[in-house]
């Protein structure tokens, strides 16, 4: 049986003591997986992606990355960010900004012409070779997005999650964005946190629904009823009388 990309069991979570933000919750992620991550705001997705990522530690239960503690396998995850700041004036090329998923892979303290090289493979993955040296700024919304995905997988790993990464594109673009997850997720694990479920259900595998827990769908089974029994209010995310394990959808 192949080792889960990501492994979580029993976990808990609270920023104070008397208000957990996520609770018992199981999940596995397998190698070439796709899963998009929804839930309503405050649920605990970003809470989610950061104890994935091992910025949070857990209050209880464990979060495994390929039998690894989150801290030990960072250089495993590539993370592409909701929001990336960054000052317009800044010269700045889009090969530096990928560059920057290189720092620390030696003692040097600069980018080897290896670095430089994962670099450009990475925006040949992306389509964007020919724009290594354009300024990051004079990019499009999309390419710029492009690039942040380079950036992620320049550092080399085997799960690649994506915070809200569809937020400022237009529809052209967000369909480029799903032919390279889907390229990408022949080799890689692909997770997502978005709000566009009709968007994700054309791609994605899994729904991972987080408020406060976490329940499991195929994408097979999302419907117009579920996707307003998710949204329909601030609370109601979804159904619980629908009982969801790790692995898809079951009925109680």
């Amino acid at each position: 049986m192949k080792e889960a990309a990501i492994e979580i069991h029993d976990l808990c979570f609270a920023y104070s003591s008397d208000i957990p933000v996520l609770t018992e919750v199981r999940l596995d992620i397998w190698p070439q997986d796709s899963a998009c991550i929804v839930g309503p705001n405050g649920g605990g997705k970003t809470t989610l992606v950061k104890l994935i990522l091992g910025l949070l530690p857990p209050d209880s239960g464990s979060i495994r990355i390929y039998g690894q503690a989150p801290a030990e396998a960072r250089r495993r995850i590539g993370y592409v960010p909701q929001y990336a700041r960054y000052d317009a004036c800044f010269p700045i090329s889009a090969l530096e900004v990928v560059c920057m998923a290189r720092l620390g892979s030696n003692f040097s303290g600069r980018y080897t012409k290896q670095d430089k090289q994962k670099a450009l493979n990475a925006l040949e993955a992306v389509s964007l070779a020919d724009l290594a040296q354009r300024p990051f700024a004079a990019l499009s919304g999309g390419q710029r997005q492009r690039v942040l995905i380079a950036r992620a997988l320049a550092s080399g790993g085997d799960i690649l999650i994506l915070d809200e990464p569809t937020a400022s594109l237009d529809r052209e673009s967000e369909q480029q964005l799903l032919g390279l997850l889907a390229d990408l997720n022949k080799e890689m694990a692909v997770l997502m946190v978005t709000h566009e479920v009709g968007f994700s259900s054309t791609f994605f595998k899994r729904i991972i629904c987080v408020n406060n827990q976490v329940y499991v769908h195929p994408t097979s089974e999302l419907t117009g009823e579920l996707i307003r029994e998710m949204y329909g209010g601030d609370l109601n995310m979804i159904r619980h009388d629908h009982r969801c394990c790790p692995e898809g959808h079951q009925h109680d």
